[in-house]
């Protein structure tokens, strides 16, 4: 701990010398070597020997992350470097490259103000590099290059200088396309990655060397040498002449933002509050004097300190003491530390001003995602991603006595990741834990049995489906239990591009008549003025639409139309699956004159039976959730993965050579990738490297529809068949 205190000592002094702080993501596809970069930029700021960068992994420093060899958690640790003469504050968080493990990477996105993407000189723009490219520039995040592992250019394809050189060129033009889609409005241009001005390093994160224009500058190293210094396999006299950390600090330093300058552009994008107010200015003009804005991003649970909620400061200062409002859930913290982390561990320092990265003891019930302010304000944009969870398994403790410790831990284990989600099977008590897919539940089975201690017994893993229609419905009508009111209901089918528009803006929950800006941002998304103005609820990307007109009394039930509506798209008629991207209109309505009649026990059913029979009569289908797969084999082996894809509903997109092996892109079934990992492994004698990503829902053949019906029915306790329209209309 004594170098990271002197390294910690070191950055409280900077900590409010903003133009000299730089917070950066270091981002990736697995496997590209983000995390072997970061040891030689920690190395160099002394808290690591030289000889261990590339090989500790220092960020990976939870026991899974070292025994699988990839990045499961988002870490941040505080750097100081010198340059030039001054001192600067590199404040860093590697990010997971494997796509079950996204969720950390969006939530970086929001600490941080600028990206190191790390893309593989032999391997080129994999599926995931397109992803946390994406996800990086919808935060208004800029974007700088390193190519690493220019050495496998060289040493295994054997590639000439000028074969090296066309590689390059290729590489940085698919980036820059995907920077120039994707780049926030009037930044396509300025955002782009150039050789020229030193937005782009080459070099080798294992071998501790990179070039760019401004070292070749200092240091008078060439491609031509650095192509030489390979072949002749001597990387480690590259590394003395031109060292990795430098490059990348050059070009950190010259090309990515201080938080004074990121959050001029940036405030107004992540915080929809009024930007001319005191709060607007304060974090616009990344102001330490004025009152606190900070917007968590990560929460650990610690044994002994408890909960220990991680984000940026916008704007303010904190201090241990400091009474901060917790806004969504309206009430107040006292801090009773705040710190920084350095990998592993939670350093102590007296004050954290705004442009930086803090992590605070004393915020219980903390969430990620949450506003901590030191007065009332608008929270921050809520995260906005596209993944949905594709996996369940169902966890029951061994021993009885062990069920209350299960239920904290599975609390504790979904507070410190979002995309983990638990629930109860109401038909057999079973704790279900969601997730990304296999490698995300099986981290999170064994931090269970190993962290917690708590013996379990796990079920093998179910898919998550997804319940849609294909065409709108009849008008029909539901009637409550006493008969004595009756709703008619329509459903209709919300398009692919406005839905996408719906994910996009984040749209959920109550829409009140007064929410003028929910309203036009659902005419943005596609939806015509006059629907968008009687929009009452949105929930897994569909919509509870009041169409009636002059309903006595109908203010009375609203609360309960809307959670009979939840309630059906919670758990849909065909397999108690969610439902997604349909328009349920209330038509008409006629209610009992006697409140009394017209209570939650009458309501809800009859608006949940009304929009399940309105479902059937729509032609309900199954949407199965897909995965792109990014498959690197060595030619000898295409076969055998050509016959495992082949038997699982593959459909190949890409197929390239790249010297001895092929990388294969392609699109599969969740369900089909099941056991893939070690069916895969076996097949290629362990050869293959395939990573996945996740690729949205689609729906299912039709072939396939009624048996996958009855098997999730029969998995829920349920009559095989899913009842008629009809039998939710008597």
């Amino acid at each position: 701990m004594g170098r990271k205190d002197d390294v910690a000592k070191a950055a409280e002094k900077l900590m409010s010398n903003q133009k000299n702080i730089r917070n950066i993501g270091i981002v990736a596809h697995i496997d590209h070597g983000k995390t072997t970069m970061t040891d030689s930029l920690v190395a160099a700021s002394g808290m690591m020997s030289e000889e261990l960068a590339g090989k500790q992994l220092v960020m990976d420093f939870e026991d899974q992350e070292q025994a699988r060899g990839i990045t499961i958690n988002a870490a941040n640790i505080s750097i100081v470097q010198k340059h030039e003469g001054e001192e600067y504050l590199i404040n860093i968080i590697d990010t997971p490259g494997h796509v079950d493990f996204g969720g950390e990477v969006l939530r970086a996105m929001r600490a941080v103000d600028g990206v190191i993407l790390v893309v593989d000189a032999v391997e080129g723009v994999m599926p995931q590099t397109e992803t946390v490219l994406r996800q990086a520039l919808k935060e208004y995040v800029k974007p700088v290059l390193f190519v690493n592992k220019v050495d496998r250019l060289v040493n295994e394809l054997k590639v000439t200088q000028e074969q090296m050189q066309e590689k390059f060129v290729k590489v940085i033009a698919q980036v820059n396309n995907l920077i120039k889609r994707n780049a926030p409005p009037g930044k396509e241009d300025e955002w782009t990655v150039k050789v020229a001005d030193g937005s782009v390093t080459f070099g080798s994160g294992y071998h501790k060397w990179a070039v760019n224009v401004d070292s070749i500058k200092k240091t008078g190293v060439s491609f031509k040498e650095v192509y030489e210094f390979c072949k002749a396999e001597n990387q480690k006299e590259l590394s003395k002449k031109s060292p990795l950390f430098e490059s990348i600090l050059t070009m950190v330093l010259k090309h990515l933002p201080s938080p004074a300058q990121a959050q001029k552009y940036r405030a107004t994008v992540i915080w929809k509050g009024d930007s001319e107010s005191e709060t607007g200015q304060a974090m616009t003009n990344c102001d330490p004097t004025k009152a606190v804005s900070m917007m968590i991003t990560d929460v650990t649970v610690d044994p002994h300190a408890g909960d220990i909620a991680t984000g940026r400061v916008y704007s303010g200062t904190i201090k241990t003491g400091s009474k901060l409002k917790l806004i969504r859930a309206d009430r107040e913290i006292n801090v009773q530390k705040v710190g920084i982390y350095m990998g592993p561990d939670f350093v102590q320092v007296s004050e954290v001003p705004c442009g930086n990265i803090a992590a605070i003891v004393g915020a219980k019930e903390i969430y990620s995602g949450m506003t901590l302010g030191t007065n009332e304000m608008e929270e921050f944009e809520s995260f906005k991603s596209k993944m949905e969870p594709v996996m369940t398994v169902s966890i029951e403790a061994k021993n009885t006595k062990d069920l209350p410790k299960l239920i904290e831990a599975i609390r504790q284990l979904t507070k410190e990741d979002p995309n983990l989600q638990a629930s109860i099977n109401s038909e057999t008590g079973e704790h279900l834990l969601n997730g990304m897919g296999e490698l995300h539940l099986e981290v999170n089975q064994y931090r269970i049995t190993e962290k917690y201690k708590i013996p379990i017994v796990v079920s093998p893993p179910i898919v998550v489906y997804q319940e849609a229609i294909t065409k709108s419905s009849p008008v029909l009508e539901s009637k409550s239990p006493n008969k004595h009111n009756k709703f008619k209901m329509r459903v209709e089918l919300i398009s692919k591009e406005i839905m996408e528009n719906m994910i996009e803006k984040g749209l959920k929950g109550k829409v009140r008549p007064k929410d003028k800006e929910i309203v036009q941002k659902l005419i943005e998304c596609g939806f015509d003025n006059d629907l968008a103005k009687r929009v009452w609820y949105i929930h897994n990307h569909s919509i509870l639409v009041d169409a009636t007109r002059g309903i006595q009394a109908l203010h009375e039930i609203k609360e309960l139309v809307q959670q009979g509506f939840m309630d059906a798209m919670n758990e849909g008629p065909l397999a108690k699956e969610k439902c997604y991207g349909m328009i349920v209109k209330l038509e008409d309505c006629t209610l009992h004159e006697d409140s009394i009649h017209r209570g939650p026990a009458q309501v809800i059913p009859a608006v949940t039976r009304g929009i399940y029979a309105c479902m059937l009569s729509a032609d309900p289908i199954l949407l199965e959730p897909k995965q792109t797969l990014a498959i690197n084999v060595p030619e000898n082996f295409m076969g055998a993965v050509s016959r495992e894809l082949g038997s699982r509903r593959t459909q190949i997109s890409e197929m390239r050579q790249e010297g001895d092996s092929t990388i294969i892109v392609a699109k599969a079934p969740v369900k089909e990738l099941i056991g893939f990992s070690a069916d895969i492994r076996g097949a290629t004698e362990g050869r293959a490297i395939w990573t996945a990503e996740y690729a949205g829902y689609e729906p299912m053949p039709r072939e396939l529809q009624r048996q996958t019906i009855m098997e999730i029915r029969k998995r829920k306790g349920l009559d095989p068949e899913p009842k008629s329209a009809s039998h939710f209309l008597e």
